[in-house]
């Protein structure tokens, strides 16, 4: 009786020990080059809505919609990239009836757009350059932006980046995915980094891109 009390007594002071081992213990790294969210720029694309409070336990790099195969049965030729404007989804129609569906983020209002273009070039961690005329409207509101920032995690185009022809929108990823699934940029389709990556080496230079309502 007297060794069960004496272990029942170990155990108990043993308890706090163990659980504050735990609280120590391995957690997902939040990002291919940092550990811990930034928003940078997308604050300031985003009309200075910043994005919630993420644990460690976070992946900045994950979309909070997660890609799925679904049935898409619209008569358009396989390979090409569809975006809803309303649901705020982009498919990738693969053929036989199926698409690869994503959650995206669209144009705010009063950026938003429709129309049909192509993939015209693709990139790696992209420079962003932002537009004169983007640079004036946000020195208007006392966000003075770069001229010209190099790839990386703070950058807003993410880690991929699919050109559409000649104009100045791109597919591109995000550091900020909790705006996937809104209307929160100021014309480009934003997709989670994963989500991005996955697309980006499923597509080729001349793919058809349709942005409709």
């Amino acid at each position: 009786m007297k060794t069960i009390i004496a272990a029942l007594i170990a155990t108990a002071l043993l308890a706090p020990s163990v659980q504050a081992a735990g609280e120590s213990g391995p957690f997902e790294v939040a990002s291919l080059q940092s550990s811990t969210e930034k928003t940078g720029w997308l604050q300031v694309l985003s009309q200075g809505k910043p994005a919630k409070a993420k644990s460690a336990k976070k992946n900045i790099n994950q979309s909070p919609i997660p890609r799925e195969l679904v049935a898409f049965d619209e008569n358009v030729a396989p390979g090409t990239i569809i975006v809803d404007n309303s649901d705020r989804r982009l498919y990738h129609v693969l053929g036989n009836g199926i698409a690869m569906q994503y959650g995206v983020s669209v144009g705010r209002e009063g950026f938003i757009w429709t129309g049909t273009n192509t993939v015209s070039r693709k990139a790696e961690w992209p420079t962003w350059n932002p537009p004169a005329e983007m640079r004036a409207r946000e020195a208007r509101k006392g966000h003075i932006l770069p001229v010209s920032m190099k790839g990386g995690i703070e950058n807003p185009l993410g880690a991929r980046a699919m050109y559409l022809g000649s104009t100045i929108y791109r597919i591109h990823g995000t550091n900020q995915p909790s705006s996937i699934g809104k209307a929160m940029s100021s014309g480009c389709i934003r997709m989670a980094n994963e989500d991005v990556e996955h697309l980006y080496a499923n597509v080729t230079i001349g793919t058809k891109v349709i942005v409709r309502d």
